[in-house]
């Protein structure tokens, strides 16, 4: 199997070759290229030298006969390191630096079209001409020469071994390719300390990950990353695992909770029906222990069906057809008058402030009925004996604010965040809130939540207050 690691490697290692030859090819037809002409520039400086020697030659007519003019001609060719060729206007060779008492050069003949072309101003290509008369591969260029008054009087043959260039190319080319395999050696031994580093955080991510698949949701990797994108990485990562671990704890939370709320009622019941069956319950009693069984049922009844009910919202939501206009100042008279013995019961005073005309919101009604049920039974339940329960209805904007408080002991200020979570009670001992399930203030977020509106509460000075708002029809 392939690793990100050899994969990088690789990788790097063949872009680096390539890049290399590369280079080096781009670089030696560029050099060749280049010496060449420079080359070409320098022949035909010597040659256009000897043309003007030849055309200041006091014996200009006839070059070949003046031992000053040979002499100097050789010189130039000596120093110049090229070797020169002179014709006649017929493009013979009649003359040669190389040796000026008699060279085998002398009597080859140049092709008449390029002997024409020179004389016409051109510059025809002789590279194969020179090669042919010494035998090798020569860089070569020609002028032609005429007197004063335009006639023709010779020619003038320049060129160089084409091997001379060669070596300096190629000395060229191996300066560059120690160079280059310098460089090469180099990133070949910084490659995988580099890419070792890059691939660390993937592989400390991938053993987290394995440690998380094992159950330990704690671990987290190090964000301290070399790149913005990894480092970004390594916090999503921790950010998933501390999700993860949210969520295993809300669902150990969840299933203790839930256990807890099914084992008291049905421990109750099955004490009870054991009771009246072995007989340690007498039968004139049993009638009120079957009371007390079915109301243990009802309560297990009431935490599934409440169960099913949040489920429900959280998948489906609140329909848009379930939605209509009514007073919401009408449905929390109507859900305050349920009360109206319990709230006899404790002597409570109640404040009501709603507006006369009422406040009309596009709601489910069933549904925010519930709301404003389950938060006044909240209010009344933790109310002391002559105590205020209160209900506040306004307007805000394109909103309906309404207020559910109650006077008594405050939330202390670490519950608050958690008031509303399932199973969770302020009364830890249950001593209270005693019937309840812990699920009438989760169900009242999941309602609001569902219309897409929100819901908060402060407990402070002696008194609580739950508010949450839905859309004011206007």
């Amino acid at each position: 199997m392939r690793t990100t690691f050899r994969r990088q490697v690789t990788l790097i290692v063949s872009l680096l070759l390539a890049a290399t030859i590369l280079l080096g090819v781009s670089f030696w037809r560029l050099f060749t290229h280049y010496v060449i002409r420079e080359r070409e520039s320098s022949l035909r400086g010597t040659a256009q030298s000897v043309v003007w020697l030849t055309q200041t030659s006091a014996v200009s007519d006839d070059v070949t006969t003046s031992w000053d003019f040979l002499r100097t001609l050789s010189v130039a060719s000596s120093a110049s390191g090229n070797d020169i060729l002179l014709c006649d206007a017929g493009g013979k060779v009649v003359l040669c630096a190389q040796d000026i008492q008699g060279c085998s050069h002398i009597g080859y003949q140049l092709p008449a079209d390029k002997v024409e072309a020179l004389f016409n101003g051109e510059s025809p290509d002789l590279n194969d001409e020179a090669a042919e008369i010494y035998g090798q591969k020569r860089v070569a260029v020609a002028l032609a020469r005429t007197s004063s008054d335009g006639d023709r009087q010779g020619i003038v043959l320049v060129s160089v071994e084409r091997e001379t260039i060669s070596e300096l190319t190629t000395g060229a080319l191996k300066i560059f390719m120690l160079t280059a395999l310098a460089v090469f050696a180099v990133a070949l031994l910084a490659t995988p300390f580099l890419t070792n580093r890059e691939t660390k955080p993937i592989q400390d991510m991938a053993a987290a990950a394995r440690q998380i698949a094992h159950g330990n949701l704690n671990v987290r990797v190090s964000t301290n990353c070399q790149t913005e994108e990894m480092e970004e990485l390594a916090v999503a990562f921790n950010n998933m695992a501390a999700a993860m671990q949210n969520a295993d704890t809300a669902r150990q939370e969840f299933v203790a909770n839930v256990s807890h709320e099914l084992k008291t009622p049905m421990t109750t019941i099955a004490g009870y029906l054991d009771g009246m069956l072995d007989g340690t319950i007498p039968q004139a009693e049993q009638r009120h222990y079957m009371e007390l069984v079915s109301t243990e049922v009802r309560r297990l009844s009431r935490l599934v069906r409440n169960m099913l009910e949040i489920s429900r919202l959280k998948d489906q939501g609140i329909p848009a057809d379930k939605l209509v206009d009514f007073d919401i100042c009408e449905a929390a008279g109507q859900a305050l008058l349920s009360f109206e013995q319990r709230i006899n019961r404790k002597h409570l005073n109640v404040d009501v402030d709603m507006p006369e005309l009422g406040v009309t919101v596009r709601a489910m009604p069933d549904a925010v009925t519930q709301v404003l049920y389950n938060l006044i039974d909240n209010a009344v339940k933790f109310i002391d004996d002559g105590g205020t329960l209160s209900i506040r209805v306004e307007r805000s904007g394109n909103k309906a604010v309404t207020t559910v408080g109650n006077t008594g002991p405050t939330i202390a200020p670490e519950e608050l965040p958690l008031i509303f979570d399932r199973f969770h009670k302020t009364d830890k001992s249950r001593s209270t809130d005693r019937d309840g399930v812990g699920l009438g203030l989760y169900i009242v977020k999941t309602i609001v939540l569902a219309h897409g509106e929100d819901i908060y509460v402060t407990s402070r000075d002696g008194k609580t207050e739950f508010t949450f708002t839905l859309p004011l029809v206007l």
